[in-house]
């Protein structure tokens, strides 16, 4: 899948991209990577907060539609209205929905339709394509 640079709101030379990302965050994010099952952190990250895209900071996902698909990786049922968007990435002889930020087109990972109610999605996301920002505790 190749995205045109006038597609989103941030738009940033590879060589940008590598400045402010980590290498494996630049493979998953700008060449459409994958991070190895279990071994995100942000897997097993239940707590209440917000999922940001590593790399331009949007919001994506909250901890209210996490839950534990098995698989090793972050998985979501619901997206932020308008956070992601979507492409066909027709890898390994298949044909799946990628899906990236949509205000700076990293690629965060997957949606399939096999989640739990009530969407029926599970968006399973690469962790290092994310920053978790937990919810302030009120005191």
């Amino acid at each position: 899948m190749t995205t045109s640079k006038s597609e989103f709101e941030i738009n940033k030379t590879e060589e940008e991209w590598r400045e402010i990302l980590t290498p494996e965050q630049y493979k998953v994010m700008r060449q459409h990577g994958t991070e190895r099952a279990c071994t995100s952190p942000l897997d097993k990250q239940y707590a209440a907060g917000t999922y940001l895209c590593a790399a331009c900071g949007q919001p994506l996902f909250t901890s209210v539609t996490k839950f534990n698909s098995g698989t090793g990786w972050p998985s979501f049922f619901n997206p932020i209205e308008g956070a992601i968007g979507r492409s066909i990435d027709k890898s390994f002889f298949m044909t799946r929905t990628e899906v990236h930020c949509s205000r700076c087109g990293g690629h965060l990972g997957h949606e399939f339709d096999d989640g739990p109610a009530p969407t029926g999605k599970r968006y399973c996301i690469n962790g290092v394509a994310l920053k978790f920002i937990p919810e302030e505790t009120a005191q």
